[in-house]
């Protein structure tokens, strides 16, 4: 069942956004992810937002997720994104009828990983 990364962030440090945009991409391709939606300025319609940058990844997995996130491609690069923006990576799992209801579809918890300083 897919699940959807979501990004939102505030630009710190263009440079190294760049670096690792432009390594990122083919590491999120290659564990079975797509770039889904992806926004700097989106249009808030509802409430407020602390980091405007908006990106959204979908995974067929949450085993491709995590195989993605904990790769050593990614974890090399990660430190770029840690660095040069200020903000939150959700997941949250996709929405599935099962039984007749429908409701997020059934995934396992997983501890959260502090973040690198």
């Amino acid at each position: 069942m897919s699940v959807y990364v979501i990004v939102q962030g505030k630009v710190e440090n263009r440079g190294l956004l760049d670096q690792y945009v432009a390594k990122v991409i083919p590491t999120i391709e290659s564990h079975q992810g797509r770039v889904v939606a992806f926004d700097e300025e989106p249009q808030v319609v509802e409430g407020l937002i602390e980091h405007p940058r908006t990106v959204i990844l979908e995974f067929t997995s949450m085993t491709a997720f995590h195989a993605w996130y904990d790769s050593p491609e990614y974890q090399e690069i990660l430190p770029l994104r840690l660095k040069s923006i200020r903000g939150t990576l959700i997941v949250a799992k996709g929405f599935v009828r099962l039984d007749g209801t429908w409701r997020a579809a059934p995934t396992s918890r997983r501890r959260q990983r502090p973040l690198i300083e």
